[in-house]
């Protein structure tokens, strides 16, 4: 009898030891304040969409089925071949995979991502504009972009979208007399036959084209960034699934999140579940004429004196509502050569990388943070961050986890 019960008293011991053992290999190899940082980039972190309130329109789904036919209308160009989506390819996360831009020519800028943008106060990669349907309006009129002018595009939608525009804004200016071709600023032609015209006659056509950007944005608002791998895992992690977290993340994955919320500083810019601040940083980028890009500090100037800006007479928005540029930065040094730091989600799946392509891959591209070399312009924020070549590996592997598992709006019209 006593040996029976020293054989079961030792199998209570073999068994609990094996389930200490157990225990210790689930537990999570995150502190508390990982876990607050893993958290707080998620999609699960992601506030409701705010009301754009320069914009009455930009939550109606009529206006957003109008802006979708606008959006992929190649009429909206000066050779009636380029689209929005000629750039923003739904297919290719609303980007062109190109080093530069290139519709009606080659521009001087990388094509950003349009997913998520709602939330950003301040759009293009040096923020000068402060509204999505503020930004919508400057490619239409970009010689190297539709090559388009407001007049001209105003009468396409007398033509071909006057009911669909008047159900959702009212009725359109009268175009009577005026020239095909005319707009404030362009060629002399186009600025000699907009000065011919009456100041209601350019009211109207204003208000117009500003309507149309409208359109636009309350589509572009739909386009949502999509769940990543990245996300699922967070989501185990918060649910306490340890072991389901593990199977989906290599250690090499875990290894590079370690460094991206740790010693890679990354989150200090890509942070949020947008993995971006939405601010501006000159991070020493190479490349010649783009090394040189002036960026935010000569932006501040142009969007201040936009007439489609938020506090401008096509905005809806009470002044008071316009925070973010009453109250924006425009004179420090720090902003010159800086950018927008772009979302860093399905980053691995658009190169070439940074606001004029500079880098082929995202190898080179973690190099040069790593490095940290002097700006040709303006001073750069970086300082070394001596990772060894396992260390950027593992970042980039991190870094692909956050690709979409879906896609969205592929469709074309």
């Amino acid at each position: 009898m006593r040996r029976r019960l020293l054989l079961a008293l030792a199998g209570l011991a073999c068994a609990a030891a094996v389930l200490h053992a157990g225990a210790a290999m689930l537990k999570s190899e995150w502190s508390a304040d990982d876990l607050k940082r893993i958290q707080s980039l998620s999609l699960a972190s992601l506030p409701g969409l705010r009301p754009d309130p320069s914009n009455r329109v930009s939550d109606d789904p009529a206006a957003a089925a109008f802006g979708k036919a606008l959006f992929f209308d190649t009429r909206l160009s000066a050779n009636g071949a380029i689209s929005c989506a000629s750039c923003h390819k739904p297919d290719r996360q609303f980007q062109d995979d190109l080093p530069v831009g290139h519709g009606m020519a080659q521009g001087t800028r990388r094509t950003m991502p349009i997913a998520g943008t709602a939330y950003a106060p301040f759009l293009f990669w040096d923020g000068r504009k402060d509204s999505q349907w503020s930004q919508a309006l400057g490619p239409l009129e970009n010689p190297l972009e539709h090559g388009a002018d407001r007049t001209m595009v105003v009468q396409l939608i007398a033509t071909a979208y006057k009911a669909q525009y008047e159900e959702i804004f009212g009725p359109l200016p009268s175009l009577d007399g005026l020239p095909e071709h005319a707009m404030p600023n362009g060629s002399a032609e186009a600025v000699a036959a907009w000065e011919r015209m009456t100041p209601p006659q350019q009211q109207g056509l204003n208000l117009a084209y500003a309507n149309i950007g409208k359109a636009i944005a309350a589509f572009e608002r739909t386009i949502e960034p999509q769940p990543t791998r990245f996300d699922t895992y967070a989501s185990e992690l918060a649910a306490g699934h340890q072991k389901q977290a593990d199977d989906l993340f290599s250690e090499k994955e875990r290894e590079g999140l370690k460094l991206f919320i740790g010693q890679g500083n990354c989150v200090t810019c890509h942070n949020g579940p947008l993995f971006t601040d939405n601010a501006f940083h000159n991070v020493g980028l190479p490349g010649g004429d783009a090394a040189h890009d002036s960026g935010r500090s000569t932006s501040v100037a142009e969007l201040k004196a936009d007439s489609f800006n938020c506090l401008g007479p096509f905005s809806d928005a009470e002044p008071s509502a316009c925070t973010e540029l009453r109250f924006m930065e425009t004179a420090s040094p720090d902003l010159v050569g800086a950018f927008r730091s772009p979302s860093l989600r399905g980053v691995a799946q658009r190169a070439p990388f940074t606001h004029a392509g500079q880098f082929a891959t995202l190898h080179d591209l973690l190099a040069h943070y790593n490095e940290a070399p002097a700006a040709g312009f303006g001073k750069s924020e970086l300082k070394p961050l001596e990772l060894s070549d396992q260390q950027l590996r593992d970042l980039e592997a991190f870094l692909q986890t956050l690709d979409p598992e879906t896609s969205q709006n592929k469709e074309s019209e």
